[in-house]
């Protein structure tokens, strides 16, 4: 019920009349890409409650009710982001060409090779029909998107942690593509998404430590560190079922990036709601889902417990962005001009 009034209530935001003045106020011409990071983070606590009901024995009903949810949310904002291109195309070329928006397109495969993962057990054949246009849309995505960097100028200030959006996608190719498509092809996705992820890193980090500090709306994509190493391991363990030295090395660099930014809380608990916010919740879960299958090979008690921390530490993030957004929907905040 309160996802449906969530629905609702965006639907309101970007379609109808602004009642307080009587004058028409469409806000479906700013309805932005980044609304796709709200599936990211819905889809990364539907695969780790998944995980907590076959390692943690959670009950199995959180995890098929999400997906359910997860499904329905993912086909609402792409059903009216389709409208919005037919109905304001300029609109739509402006967020493709923004230096900083591009790297959320690449949130809309994300977000399909990550339902392709939360169906690959319940359902083989709708896996397959999220993942494979998921693969296409990303490939084409991915190299979109280097392409764009390398043939215009970037300004330094640009660059956030969302420049992995685009690279962390590769490797979920691989989590979901077992059984689908050879090894070539996963080992292929995996490999660019791990070059350049250290790629960017480095430029990420000269850029936090020596330039300008990161535009306060994008703070939170600071937690989209943890990510790739979290999911690197997760994708490593689906290739070659086996936690060895370099998936132990993704592993523990997850780790400290999750430690790192625990240690920098101060920086986020005071940051004005924007939907960046749902950068928070993937990664967490990532961390929580590497955590669990790290503690599901190895029985090690002090990752049981990261690991039920992890979940309840993602499931109250979540529930605070998700409270966050239904407020600014009422208030109106979101799908209006910058």
């Amino acid at each position: 019920m309160e996802e449906g009034n969530k629905l609702q209530g965006l639907s309101n935001e970007c379609y109808l009349e602004g009642r307080p003045t009587g004058q028409s106020t469409n806000r479906l011409k700013y309805f932005p890409i980044m609304m796709y990071a709200i599936v990211m983070g819905l889809s990364g606590l539907t695969i780790m409650y998944q995980k907590a009901g076959i390692w943690l024995n959670f009950p199995s009903f959180i995890g098929n009710t999400l997906m359910i949810i997860d499904t329905l949310l993912f086909v609402f904002i792409s059903i009216v982001y389709i409208v919005k291109i037919f109905k304001y195309p300029s609109m739509v070329k402006e967020e493709f060409l923004h230096p900083v928006r591009i790297n959320f397109f690449a949130a809309v495969s994300i977000s399909m090779l990550m339902l392709a993962i939360i169906y690959k057990d319940a359902n083989h054949l709708m896996s397959g029909l999220f993942w494979y246009p998921g693969m296409l849309l990303h490939f084409y995505l991915t190299m979109y998107t280097i392409a764009f960097w390398i043939n215009r100028n970037q300004d330094i200030n640009h660059s956030s942690p969302a420049w992995f959006i685009p690279i962390v996608g590769n490797v979920l190719v691989p989590i979901a593509g077992v059984d689908l498509v050879n090894h070539g092809i996963l080992m292929y996705f995996f490999s660019s998404g791990i070059f350049f992820w250290i790629m960017l890193f480095a430029i990420l980090l000269n850029r936090i430590i020596f330039h300008n500090q990161i535009a306060t709306k994008f703070m939170p994509t600071m937690f989209i560190l943890i990510a790739p190493p979290a999911v690197g391991f997760i994708a490593y363990f689906a290739m070659f079922e086996k936690i060895d030295l370099f998936a132990n090395m993704l592993f523990n660099l997850a780790l400290f990036f999750t430690f790192l930014l625990a240690f920098m809380y101060k920086s986020f608990i005071k940051i004005k709601f924007f939907l960046s916010w749902w950068a928070f919740v993937f990664p967490l879960a990532a961390m929580a889902i590497s955590s669990m299958l790290y503690y599901h090979h190895h029985q090690d008690s002090f990752l049981l417990l990261f690991s039920y921390l992890m979940i309840g530490v993602t499931t109250v993030v979540i529930a605070v962005v998700l409270y966050q957004t239904i407020i600014h929907i009422n208030r109106r905040e979101i799908c209006i001009e910058e």
